[in-house]
């Protein structure tokens, strides 16, 4: 199944040129053999309203399936990401950073400490997911075998989860 995707890079170097965003080309890249079709790719400050504004545009009018974050859901004060996406979201999806936070914690003891979301405005999944290259792909690898089940029954053409024969 194809579906568009947006990546959303929090960086306050990478917006203004002195820092090579990796994660978000990784980002598109991985999705891009599962049917991703990458349509916005933006690298904005770590500044709440700016990537308020980015999300809520490119669900609104972009009307992505499928938006990815990286960036910005750390402990520092600029770290804003999770907070500007709860700000745009209508529904949370908490089951796909629990899975991720889960897996990582059997990596490292420092995934706990990633507050990273998940929700649904209108009919565009948000995640966040981490600033690393390492990060993402770890994260990828976790939530990729229900992303297209997810996508399917937002777009309406895939049934709900538990209709299935026993």
């Amino acid at each position: 199944m194809e579906f568009t995707i947006g990546v959303v890079t929090a960086s306050d170097k990478g917006s203004i040129g002195q820092r090579q965003d990796t994660s978000g080309p990784l980002i598109a890249e991985i999705l891009q053999d599962l049917g991703g079709i990458l349509k916005e790719y933006v690298i904005v400050p770590d500044e709440r309203q700016k990537i308020a504004d980015t999300l809520q545009y490119m669900c609104d009018v972009t009307k992505l399936d499928v938006i990815f974050t990286t960036g910005g859901t750390g402990f520092s004060p600029r770290d804003v990401t999770p907070e500007a996406t709860l700000d745009v979201i209508e529904r949370l999806v908490p089951g796909i950073p629990e899975a991720i936070r889960m897996k990582s914690l059997s990596i490292t003891p420092k995934a706990m400490l990633s507050r990273g979301v998940a929700g649904i405005r209108k009919q565009t999944l948000i995640i966040n997911l981490p600033g690393s290259p390492k990060g993402v792909r770890e994260s990828l690898e976790v939530i990729l075998p229900a992303l297209s089940h997810g996508i399917g029954i937002l777009k309406g053409i895939e049934g709900e989860c538990g209709n299935h024969k026993k």
